[in-house]
């Protein structure tokens, strides 16, 4: 049987397209090569950068530490980062309770608060992309960055 050039060309231009294409497609190329590891809930944190969110250890705490899916029981001062207060739960006299990993709150707190312990006050440094983004909030501009003093009181 005679095969004319063309049609072996044609053949391996086809062959060559289908690898390339699995290539990207199905990433036989061994994915990333960096040595980054990353985890939707960070263990116990250092002060430190995590995602963005500057972490900064005021007073660790003695008690049990927050992992991802708890609920807590929090106080939270929210400044702006020329010092502009924009709330308070010390102001009203009541204690925050939320659930920390689930998107309950914006996505600074659920990176910066698991790893603290009963007891704990942090410094979470947010910036816009982890908090509200180019959305305004109340009193709260547009691409703003968010400063939280926060303090774990219990874990339910």
């Amino acid at each position: 049987m005679y095969m004319s050039k063309n049609f072996i060309i044609a053949v391996l231009i086809g062959i060559l397209s289908l690898v390339i294409f699995a290539y990207f497609i199905f990433g036989l190329g061994g994915g990333p090569t960096s040595n980054t590891i990353t985890s939707d809930a960070p263990e116990a944190i250092e002060p430190s950068t995590t995602e963005n969110v500057k972490i900064e250890d005021i007073e660790e705490g003695t008690g049990p530490e927050v992992k991802s899916g708890d609920t807590v029981l929090m106080h939270y001062t929210g400044t702006l980062s020329d010092g502009t207060k924009f709330d308070s739960s010390l102001d009203r006299n009541e204690p925050f309770e939320t659930q920390i990993g689930v998107g309950q709150v914006i996505k600074g707190w659920d990176l910066g608060v698991p790893g603290m312990k009963v007891g704990g006050k942090r410094k979470l440094t947010i910036p816009p992309s982890l908090g509200y983004g180019a959305q305004a909030t109340g009193s709260i501009p547009a691409n703003s960055i968010l400063i939280f003093d926060v303090e774990l009181l219990e874990i339910k």
